[in-house]
């Protein structure tokens, strides 16, 4: 068992000896180029593939309308040349949201939303000029046993979990989500995303990671006398009717799923996890959604793993934990591998149907280095930042011009981001976007949080 270590490679040839001692399958590549060149997705043409990852900014209104710091954040991101950015999650119904700042679209703010996509858009332009056609993905959740639509947690959950559900303060009394209600919801997701289609943006992710409802339902091994629990197709029957009917009823959109590919929880409470050991992968049943997914009609996957509320290394290495969390009994160039392995398993196995990767933030300013050569032997289609984008929302700018990024401007994977969101706050980075998020830190409650 490798020990946590804290970063601290100052040159590629320092990370690569690191990566050799550890016995990692972690490319470096000296030009990282390719990342810079188009690539078609759904009959769309992407400038590039570098991705902003989906992270919530905790700074909608009451009724999910995004607010100024969400307009800021989007700006930023789209004239810092990012080819494909991946809006957060967003919530289908207001009882599903996992925070009353948490962004929900409805008939009533679709304006918002409206502008939120024209301003991006425009901001991609005014900075890269008209031809950067930057592709906007909508990302469409339920917060499932996570919801916190009010002051106090009000969870819905698919079935029960021994490891979770004391953390969450669900007893073992409480009851599932029933199929009827499910089948009502699917309903939900279809009509968000029909709005999302009238917003403007390009696509919609049916949010399936990080242990939110569509993501435990791909676990729900022990729901039993349910549609939707036991066997593989009953589990994954939800997100699979929800990507077809979208696509029978909003035919102009993109469909794509982020999936937690790996929960690294005890069987039979996570997807994609060995029989016979928790911190092992086992891909047979995340591949096959994955082709599944694919012949449904979806243009990309977008591929994580893990649960923030429970194991946040496995989905996001970091270099020091939040508050109240601990440093796992690993390297985080372990994660970082693991993440890159589950990645380019899968896209091996749904060919030319391309895969956004995730685990790179922790690399810093290596981390083209390494995305390119993972693109480079077909790996993953796109390299997907999150902590980085806050931090840096322009290393893509950087990186055309100079071939390189800034040491100065990358995340440092300091978790304060995270304690933002816990502490209910709206989140950013606090170290390279000080004078908007340092004075809003402060010691954090019991909220949880999500891709940060």
């Amino acid at each position: 068992m490798t020990q946590h270590e804290r970063f601290n490679f100052e040159d590629q040839t320092a990370l690569a000896r690191r990566i050799h001692e550890l016995g990692l399958d972690i490319p470096l590549s000296d030009d990282p180029g390719i990342l810079l060149t188009s690539i078609d997705v759904g009959g769309r043409r992407v400038p590039n593939r570098l991705v902003v990852q989906p992270m919530e900014g905790r700074d909608a209104g009451t009724d999910g309308t995004p607010g100024p710091l969400a307009f800021r954040r989007y700006r930023r991101y789209a004239a810092g040349g990012s080819g494909l950015i991946w809006f957060e999650a967003t919530a289908v119904v207001p009882e599903g949201r996992a925070a009353p700042t948490q962004l929900c679209i409805s008939p009533d703010n679709l304006h918002a939303f409206r502008k939120l996509v024209s301003e991006t858009r425009h901001a991609a332009r005014e900075s890269l000029g008209r031809n950067h056609a930057v592709l906007l993905i909508l990302q469409l959740t339920h917060a499932g046993r996570y919801a916190r639509p009010g002051d106090t947690r009000r969870p819905i959950i698919a079935h029960h979990n021994p490891v979770l559900d004391p953390s969450s303060g669900i007893d073992p009394d409480h009851p599932l989500i029933s199929d009827e209600e499910l089948d009502h919801l699917q309903g939900a997701f279809v009509a968000a995303a029909r709005l999302a289609a009238e917003a403007g943006f390009d696509g919609v992710d049916v949010k399936a990671c990080h242990g939110y409802l569509v993501s435990e339902l791909l676990a729900a091994f022990t729901r039993t006398n349910s549609r939707y629990g036991g066997s593989f197709d009953n589990r994954t029957r939800f997100l699979r009717e929800v990507v077809s009917r979208i696509g029978d009823q909003v035919p102009e959109i993109l469909l794509t799923s982020r999936i937690s590919a790996y929960d690294g929880l005890a069987p039979p409470y996570g997807f994609g996890v060995s029989a016979d050991h928790p911190t092992k992968e086992d891909l047979a049943e995340p591949v096959e959604l994955a082709r599944r997914l694919r012949d449904a009609g979806c243009a990309l996957l977008n591929i994580s793993a893990g649960n923030p509320y429970y194991n946040p290394h496995v989905g996001r290495p970091f270099n020091t934990p939040a508050k109240g969390d601990h440093a796992p009994d690993e390297h985080p160039l372990v994660g970082v591998a693991r993440l890159l392995r589950i990645t380019g398993t899968l896209q091996q196995a749904v060919g030319d149907l391309p895969l956004v990767g995730s685990g790179y933030s922790w690399l810093r300013q290596h981390f083209p280095n390494v995305g390119a050569a993972i693109v480079e032997r077909g790996r993953a289609g796109f390299v997907g930042v999150g902590r980085n984008a806050l931090a840096y929302p322009d290393c893509v700018k950087d990186l055309a011009e100079w071939g390189r990024l800034d040491p100065a401007k990358v995340c440092e994977a300091c978790s304060g981001c995270t304690q933002l969101m816990r502490a209910g706050e709206p989140v950013g980075c606090v170290t390279r976007d000080r004078e908007v998020y340092q004075p809003r830190r402060r010691r954090p409650g019991k909220q949880g949080g999500d891709a940060v």
